[in-house]
């Protein structure tokens, strides 16, 4: 039972509850929470309130009515690091409850918006200023800062809810003809300021009716999916493929990427994203078989064939290219077998990190099966994890101490294997004698476990920090194994030389030949200082060799950076494509630098 506390639309929950849970494949939510009274001498004094078209509705990540939020070790973490008092904790820096105000002109004619009705239909346009601020923020910190300060920016002038191909279409057709530009948006969890509206011009949201199962065949076993189906609701009805199309097995897709319960099939092809199960399933290019886009030149649609020798690989020309080359109608992607029976979870604690990387490459590279969650801490994360967690201080954290996994270098990896029953068994026990070879000391499967239960949450605990002036934001990128250890000293440094932060990085995506390196940083830091930081940080990943994005894309935030990184050549022949495919130049404009860069 919710009970108010004598702050305005503040409340909180008493520390020995845990949050809400959801279940991993699908979208219910478990209440797990009880919420109890405060009084001004409690805290900290969590917002839970999100007044319909506040501006605290516009950045808030995720469900309205969903918390997680900090619990009493990162809050404490929080006042030692950082020194927050008692008093800081019950007066929130700002909350966004103010609702969004101002003129926002709208700079298309009446006859353009009367020909935009006519060719999406009335239901499915709107002017109204709440709609045209929702589509064009995404969820990075910039847009966070701009938004509790009030900073409304890049608003389209007409948002539009395409009910089928045909209108993207003539949408697409109308806006070359008329120069008006054109963003694509799927559920808005971009962080690289993926859809901003920096022409204004129209926004198509696909999410609203371009979200349908259009064929599932279980002798290829492929489905075809349009662009603007949530991948929560595409994993429901594929696991439950016997029932639904009558097939033999169950599916999954398997990309369950931390921003899962808000993320689009299309806008995970466009960003080339990646979910946390990737080191089985692959990375969504690799569930790609084939794709229908619509630009000004035409409509470009690929076959679906298992692999061809067909010249340059269009499908992968095309994901990546973030609505700038096209807009992706829909996808034929591969599935596999679901048979979460199987899955076999495990944990174990290394005495370093260097330890930790030679068994993660020396199981990638052995040939005896890849796991499909496969999660490496760095030591900084590990200990912060094990306070999370609750273990540190506890008889097992003095184990590991008197065992030689000290605090300070010890490293924590976790993971799962999905797949048949033999196959997850071998997976299981190549992992465990690697491991064990490396000097891995098994911590069973319930820090897994426990990671599992908070992995799609734990994005809702950055609105309630950055109320208070923490910020959390992360950085990520990808390298050879080789290469790794340079990336990874050299990025934290940068990091922790620029200002006062706790930098956490994992690597959670492996391959072969390298991995990703995911970086976390929590500081307390204004909008200003915030710009600078995040750009001397992406200097230094740039710097040290590595990609400077694994699976977030570019857009427009990295776009700065992206000419060098893929070199003049490479550069100069994209431009040359966004020229062909859409010459007026409306498609998403700003979108990897392939053009004039209004912001």
């Amino acid at each position: 039972m919710i009970q108010e506390s004598g702050l305005p639309h503040i409340y909180t929950y008493s520390w020995s509850h845990t949050g809400k849970e959801i279940d991993l494949r699908t979208r219910t939510i478990h209440d797990v929470i009880v919420l109890s009274r405060i009084d001004e001498n409690q805290f900290p004094a969590w917002v839970v309130e999100t007044p319909p078209g506040s501006l605290r509705s516009l950045f808030r990540w995720g469900d309205p009515s969903v918390y997680k939020h900090p619990n009493e070790r990162l809050v404490a973490l929080m006042q030692t690091r950082f020194g927050l008092t008692t008093a800081d904790l019950l007066n929130p820096i700002s909350t966004g409850h103010e609702p969004l105000k101002g003129e926002y002109p709208i700079r298309l004619q009446s006859h353009q918006l009367d020909e935009i009705r006519s060719l999406a239909g009335p239901k499915n346009v709107s002017t109204d200023v709440y709609e045209r601020a929702r589509v064009a923020y995404g969820k990075t910190m910039l847009d966070l800062f701009r938004l509790r300060e009030d900073i409304v920016e890049n608003l389209p002038d007409v948002v539009v809810y395409p009910a089928d191909r045909q209108s993207v279409i003539d949408l697409v057709r109308y806006a070359s003809e008329q120069g008006i530009s054109l963003q694509t948006r799927g559920a808005g969890s971009s962080v690289t300021r993926g859809f901003e509206a920096t022409r204004g011009g129209i926004t198509l949201d696909m999410s609203r009716h371009m979200n349908r199962i259009l064929k599932l065949n279980s002798t290829n076993e492929t489905v075809t999916v349009e662009a603007g189906m949530l991948l929560p609701d595409l994993e429901a009805e594929i696991n439950d493929s016997v029932r639904r199309f009558s097939t033999e097995y169950n599916y999954t897709l398997g990309h369950f990427p931390q921003s899962y319960e808000f993320a689009t099939v299309g806008g995970a092809i466009v960003t080339r994203g990646a979910g946390q199960n990737s080191t089985y399933y692959g990375k969504i290019e690799h569930m790609v078989l084939a794709q229908d886009y619509v630009s000004p030149a035409g409509e470009l649609v690929t076959r679906e064939f298992p692999a061809s020798s067909l010249g340059p690989d269009l499908d992968a020309l095309m994901m990546g290219s973030e609505g700038s080359f096209g807009v992706l109608i829909s996808a034929t992607l591969r599935i596999r077998r679901y048979q979460p029976q199987n899955t076999r979870r495990f944990s174990y604690m290394f005495s370093d990190f260097d330890a930790a990387l030679d068994a993660t490459r020396e199981i990638l590279q052995s040939q005896e099966g890849y796991p499909s969650v496969f999660r490496l801490s760095d030591p900084e994360e590990t200990d912060i994890a094990l306070r999370l967690y609750g273990v540190h201080g506890t008889p097992l954290d003095r184990m590991l101490r008197i065992l030689g996994y000290q605090a300070g270098r010890r490293s924590l990896l976790i993971g799962s294997a999905d797949g048949s029953h033999r196959y997850t068994r071998m997976v299981l026990r190549n992992i465990r004698r690697k491991a064990r070879h490396f000097g891995g000391f098994p911590t069973t499967s319930y820090v897994t476990r426990k990671w599992e239960k908070g992995r799609f949450l734990d994005p809702y605990m950055r609105d309630d920090l950055m109320d208070f002036g923490i910020i959390i934001d992360t950085l990520e990128c990808s390298t050879t194994w080789e290469n790794l250890p340079r990336v990874h000293e050299t990025v934290r440094n940068a990091c922790h030389s620029e200002a006062d932060v706790i930098v956490m990085s994992h690597l959670s995506h492996f391959y072969g030949q390298g991995a990703n390196l995911y970086f976390i940083f929590i500081g307390k830091m204004g909008h200003r200082d915030f710009v600078e930081y995040h750009r001397k940080v992406v200097d230094a990943i740039a710097g040290s060799g590595a990609a400077i994005s694994h699976h977030h894309g570019i857009g427009r935030l990295l776009a700065p950076w992206y000419p060098e990184a893929v070199g003049t050549t490479a550069y100069d022949l994209l431009v040359s494509i966004k020229k062909h495919l859409d010459p007026e130049g409306i498609l998403n404009p700003g979108v990897l630098g392939l053009g004039p860069q209004d912001h």
